[in-house]
Formats: C-alpha cells, structure tokens, sequence
C-alpha cells in the first residue's frame, strides 16, 4: 500500500470516528475484497470467509470510535479479521470432533485415499499453502500475501517480533516441504 492510500484511509477513519456513515461506507468499499481474500486464505471456504468478514466489519463499526490511531486501521482491521476467522476455526473443529464420534466405523483403508485425493489436489503453491496448519497459513499470508511487516504481523496477532520471525522460518520450511513431497510424489 503506498503512502497516498494510507492517507486517504486515516482521513476516512476520522471522519468514521466523527460519526460519518459515508466514510465508513468508502472504507468498507476499499477493505473488503482484501479482508475476504485473507478470511478466504484462513477458512480454506468461501461461504465462511464471507460471515467472518461480516463480523468483522461489525466489530469496526462498534468500535471504529476507540482506535487511537487511525495509521493503524490496516493492521487492527486484519487482526479483528483473523480473529473472526479463528473462532470459525475452533467452530468448526469442535463440530468435525463431534462428527467424528458419530463415523468411528470409518475404515483405515480409507484414510490413505483421503491423503493420496488431498496430494493429487495440490497442484499449485495455492493448494500446497491451503495443506498447511491454520497458523502456517495465517502467518505466511499476512507476510507474502498482504505485505505486512514483521512489526505489524506481530501487532494483528498480539505475539512479540521474535516469535513473527520463528514462525514464518518454520511455516517457510513446513510449506518447502510439502512442495518436495508434490514434487516427488
């Protein structure tokens, strides 16, 4: 993002602050296709990315007033976001949990198919990326797929910087190896 947007979405934070519904209609205009892409990168499902980011825009609507700092909008707005998107996660954990009780005959025969269907699937950095744990994709989206700096991941994610650095080398390194077992596979 350059400087000159930066601006122009501090300037309309203001005017949001200042109770302005059509500045706030202008920032949900700029935010929200970059929100759904980065809900839709941690969801792994479009349907769910869509509800958190409307969640999300709620949680700034309500609390758009108590942002100190509108220079950080970027960052509070992709921290709600991923937020939102692991509660839908744990969610959804909880409900495949529950499901699960429910299909214990499955049989071990199945889950090799299951592992080879998921390998023919990852065809692309894309699907490799979408193989990864929910935190490898998190933190490897926000870097390479948002741009964020190490500082601000750290700020969206409420860890210190060290931590930023040791998760992107391990998400880094699991993702490299994913791409070696398609590659060889």
């Amino acid at each position: 993002m350059n400087y000159q947007e930066g601006i122009k979405d501090e300037i309309l934070v203001l005017q949001c602050q200042e109770g302005d519904s059509a500045a706030f209609e202008q920032l949900l205009e700029r935010w929200q296709d970059r929100l759904w892409r980065h809900a839709s990168r941690l969801t792994g499902d479009e349907d769910a990315a869509w509800d958190a980011v409307q969640e999300t825009w709620l949680a700034i609507s309500r609390d758009i007033r108590r942002l100190r700092s509108p220079a950080a909008f970027r960052a509070w707005a992709y921290q709600i976001a991923t937020n939102k998107c692991k509660d839908w996660i744990r969610k959804e954990a909880r409900s495949h949990q529950a499901a699960e009780h429910y299909f214990e005959e499955v049989s071990r025969a199945e889950i090799p198919q299951k592992s080879l269907a998921l390998k023919e699937q990852s065809e692309s950095l894309s699907d490799a990326i979408s193989l990864l744990p929910g935190k490898d994709r998190t933190i490897l989206s926000l870097k390479y797929e948002e741009n964020f700096e190490i500082a601000e991941i750290a700020a969206i994610l409420d860890i210190p910087d060290g931590t930023v650095k040791s998760r992107l080398h391990y998400a880094r390194e699991h993702l490299k190896k994913i791409m070696e077992r398609k590659k060889n596979g």
